[in-house]
C-alpha cells in the first residue's frame, strides 16, 4: 500500500511549536508522509521553532507583510494554499488551532475536496469577540473538520453538543509533548545575567487584539504598582514584533527598573524562564497550558479563557486587565503563601506529554476505516 501524504499547515510560532511534535511523530510512522507547508503568518518568530526542531518544510509561502490587515491576511492566505492544492494531491489536511492561517487552511482543503484534522478542536468561549478573531476561526474549522484531536474530555464535550460526534478524539495537548525536547536544551538567552538570584521572578505575555490600547494601559499599571511596592519582584516581557505592540510598551514600560524587555523569545529560552519564574500574567493561549506543567500559578489577562479547565482545576485564574484585579491578582500570590500552593500543586489538566503519538495513532484508524 502506498503512504499517505498528510499535509501539515501552520504559519505562526504557537502552532509551529505545538505542531513540531507531531511532524516528527509523523515522520517515524510507517505508511504516512507528512509534507509541511509553513505560510510564515509569523516570518522571524515561526524560523526559530523550524531550526530549533529541526523542521524541513517542502512548501513556504512566505505571506507576512509588515501592517497586514485581517483582509489581505485571508486572501493573501488562500490565494497561496489554492497554489498548494494544485501542485499535489493530499490524502489529509491538519491544521491547529483557531489562527488565521488555520481557519483558510481548513477552508482550502475542503475547497479541493481533501479530509481535515483539526489539532486542539472543541476550545470554546461561545462569544465571537473574545477572543477576536479565534474564537470564530475554531468554530469555523469545526464546521469542516473530519477528525476532531480534542485536548481535554470538556473540549471533546463541546464538539458533541454542537454535533461533531464523528471522529472525536481525546488526546491532550501537543504543547506538552514539546517541552520535552526544549527544556533538555541549554538556556544560553543573556537575560539570565541580568537578573537576581533571589528575585521573584513574573514572565508577561501580552499581544490579543482585543487588548490593545486601554486594557493593556491597565494591565501596565498594575505590574508597575507591584513592582514599586515590591522589590524582590522582576519582569520579563518578551515584546511582540507588531508595531502597534512594541510603540505601546516602549511608552509605559522602557527604562523601568525590574522590567525587562526583549525581543520575542525562542521555545527554549521561554519555557526555560517559565521554569525559573515565580509566577506567569499572560494573554497567551499555549502558556495556559504549558505553565501549569510546570507548576507555575498562571493569571490570564482575559475576563474569559477557552480553557476552563484549568480555572476548574485551579491552575488558571482569569483577572482581566482592569488595574486593580490584575493588580490584586499579583499581589494575593505573592503574599498568600496558601493561595500560591494551591495554584502551583494542582494538576495540570491539559496533558502527559503523549498527544502526539494518540493523533498519529488516531490518524492511522482513520485511514484503515476507509479502507474497510
Amino acid at each position: 500500500m502506498s503512504s499517505k501524504k498528510v499535509l501539515v499547515v501552520f504559519g505562526t510560532r504557537p502552532e509551529a511549536i505545538k505542531m513540531a511534535p507531531l511532524v516528527k511523530e509523523l515522520e517515524t510512522t510507517s505508511g504516512l508522509t507528512p509534507v509541511v507547508c509553513v505560510t510564515a503568518q509569523h516570518r522571524e518568530m515561526l524560523d526559530q521553532v523550524l531550526r530549533f526542531f529541526d523542521i524541513k518544510t517542502q512548501m513556504d509561502l512566505n505571506i507576512m507583510k509588515e501592517g497586514q490587515s485581517l483582509y489581505s491576511l485571508s486572501a493573501d492566505l488562500l490565494k497561496g494554499m489554492e497554489k498548494v492544492f494544485q501542485s499535489d494531491r493530499y490524502d489529509l489536511v491538519l491544521v491547529h488551532g483557531d489562527t488565521t492561517t488555520a481557519c483558510i487552511g481548513a477552508l482550502a482543503a475542503y475547497y479541493a475536496k481533501v479530509p481535515v484534522g483539526h489539532v486542539e478542536a472543541g476550545l470554546r468561549t461561545y462569544d465571537k469577540y473574545a477572543p477576536f478573531p479565534e474564537e470564530m476561526n475554531r468554530e469555523w474549522i469545526g464546521r469542516v473538520a473530519d477528525m476532531h484531536f480534542a485536548p481535554t474530555p470538556l473540549s471533546a464535550a463541546h464538539l458533541k453538543a454542537e454535533n461533531r460526534s464523528a471522529h472525536i478524539y481525546v488526546t491532550g495537548n501537543t504543547g506538552i509533548d514539546a517541552m520535552k525536547w526544549t527544556l533538555k536544551a541549554p538556556f544560553r538567552h543573556p537575560i539570565q545575567t541580568k537578573l537576581r538570584k533571589d528575585s521573584r521572578l513574573i514572565l508577561m505575555t501580552m499581544h490579543r487584539r482585543e487588548n490593545w490600547g486601554e486594557p493593556m494601559k491597565g494591565v501596565f499599571e498594575a505590574v508597575k504598582c507591584v513592582i514599586r511596592k515590591h522589590p524582590e519582584v522582576e519582569v520579563i516581557y518578551p515584546v511582540h514584533p507588531n508595531p502597534v505592540l512594541k510603540e505601546a510598551v516602549a511608552q509605559e514600560l522602557e527604562g523601568h527598573e525590574r522590567i525587562h524587555l526583549t525581543g520575542p523569545l525562542d521555545v527554549v529560552d521561554l519555557h526555560h524562564i517559565m521554569q525559573r519564574a515565580y509566577l506567569v500574567l499572560t494573554d497567551s493561549g499555549g502558556i495556559q497550558e504549558e505553565a501549569p506543567s510546570l507548576g507555575k500559578p498562571v493569571l490570564v489577562l482575559r475576563d474569559k479563557t477557552e480553557r476552563p479547565e484549568g480555572v476548574t482545576a485551579g491552575t488558571l485564574k482569569c483577572v482581566g486587565t482592569e488595574r486593580d484585579s490584575v493588580q490584586s491578582g499579583i499581589e494575593e500570590l505573592l503574599t498568600d503563601q496558601e493561595a500560591y500552593r494551591s495554584m502551583a500543586k494542582a494538576q495540570n489538566p491539559f496533558g502527559d506529554g503523549t498527544a502526539s503519538r494518540r493523533i498519529v495513532s488516531a490518524i492511522q484508524q482513520f485511514f484503515q476505516s476507509q479502507r474497510g
